[in-house]
């Protein structure tokens, strides 16, 4: 690639994340709103549900709980974050890498209850990839500073902790691995084994259908494949997958889904 072509890139780049950043303002969506929150909330939260009430008490303080809407951009690609921990607990999450070329890759639809933005707790404070919100959002912050403090006293929250950044890093693994060694209708097929068991279904007349809309662009975009070639290999996993206009898919029997992997 020549200099100018390679400058245009970056430049062009940079503009994107620009664009993303100040997207939800450019549409007229309120920045996004800080509400209080309590100790029940917490609970609720599965990771804090088991910690004694006293040190949640402690921890409301330095918690934070925001609102967004739906296309708002809550952080990204390189943004400096603060130091907390963010947990999303109601809504989904798209987080995705712009290259330079201004190609989109997909890494996650993040489902309510995760974990996210590791580097803000125990990285270099940059944010790792584009996060926007697909469907309105309450996103928890909790300072860092306090969390460990927290640590201290309830070691049992930092092995938790632990076991979903590192369970986090085998989904990283198995799909690195997937994109490598598997075949394209293969990833498909695993990807939405992986949709079901995180966002869930509803059932319906002929079958289960997945909770949340997702299109073409997005899967194809997830898995590494082209949108033409997506297309294609939902035609070959009928009757068992349905994919209607709007991203809604229609899953005819689970098990069969299972099976496919043994059959293609």
């Amino acid at each position: 690639m020549s200099a100018p072509i390679r400058l245009f890139y970056e430049v062009a780049h940079k503009l994107l994340k620009n664009i993303q950043h100040f997207r939800s303002h450019l549409k007229g969506i309120p920045p996004a709103v800080t509400q209080p929150i309590n100790i029940a909330q917490l609970q609720a939260i599965s990771l804090f549900a088991n910690l004694p009430a006293l040190m949640l008490k402690q921890l409301l303080p330095h918690c934070q709980l925001k609102q967004y809407l739906a296309k708002e951009v809550v952080f990204c690609e390189g943004d400096n974050l603060p130091a907390c921990l963010h947990v999303l607990v109601s809504g989904r999450l798209h987080i995705a890498k712009i290259a330079p070329s201004g190609k989109e890759t997909i890494l996650r639809i993040l489902p309510a209850g995760e974990v996210f933005a590791a580097p803000a707790l125990f990285g270099d404070g940059k944010a790792p990839a584009t996060a926007t919100v697909i469907e309105p959002a309450n996103v928890l912050t909790v300072e860092r500073q306090a969390l460990l403090e927290g640590f201290s006293q309830s070691p049992e929250l930092a092995l938790h902790l632990l076991a979903v950044f590192n369970q986090r890093l085998q989904q990283l693994h198995n799909r690195t691995h997937g994109l490598v060694s598997e075949r394209a209708i293969v990833r498909l097929v695993s990807y939405l084994e992986y949709v079901v068991s995180n966002i869930g279904c509803t059932p319906v007349t002929d079958g289960e259908q997945i909770k949340s809309n997702l299109t073409y662009y997005q899967i194809a975009r997830s898995i590494g494949i082209t949108y033409e070639e997506c297309v294609r290999l939902f035609k070959q996993l009928r009757p068992v997958v349905t994919y209607r206009r709007g991203g809604i898919i229609t899953i005819s029997d689970r098990q069969q889904l299972n099976a496919l992997k043994d059959r293609l």
